[in-house]
């Protein structure tokens, strides 16, 4: 079973059904309610979801997929520790370097993101949702 965060983005492509990226992203959900993957995201990823689609599809949009995500996918505390770990990161972005220090401290596989190149140096690999689909492929 590979274990995998998923970045922002790939949520917020599912939840708001952001074209093109929804296929590819609804996809990788799928295989984790299917078992074929655990799918994790962070605490602080759940705010940022509230606040984006609340902001693009309205309030009771946003707390739909607050519900979805808390039931459907495992989550990943933050705390001292990780924000810590991130401050130390030379990343561009916190939120990058954050997701980077969640999936490095819960020993995560993979981390699935639209952005790659934010994620340079982390320790856990860094894919786009099509990788981890051709992964998850018969014969991969």
């Amino acid at each position: 079973m590979i274990h995998v965060l998923l970045d922002t983005n790939v949520v917020l492509d599912v939840l708001l059904d952001r074209k093109p990226w929804n296929s590819q992203s609804r996809a990788v959900w799928q295989a984790h309610l299917e078992n074929r993957i655990a799918a994790y995201i962070t605490a602080t990823t759940i705010t940022d979801i509230f606040y984006v689609a609340r902001r693009h599809a309205g309030r009771d949009r946003a707390w739909h997929a607050i519900h979805a995500c808390l039931d459907q996918l495992y989550l990943i505390a933050v705390g001292a520790t990780e924000l810590q770990t991130a401050a130390t990161l030379a990343g561009r972005d916190f939120e990058d370097c954050l997701q980077i220090a969640c999936a490095t401290v819960a020993n995560l596989d993979v981390i699935v993101t639209r952005d790659p190149p934010g994620f340079t140096n982390s320790e856990v690999e860094a894919i786009e949702p099509a990788e981890l689909l051709n992964r998850l492929a018969p014969g991969s």
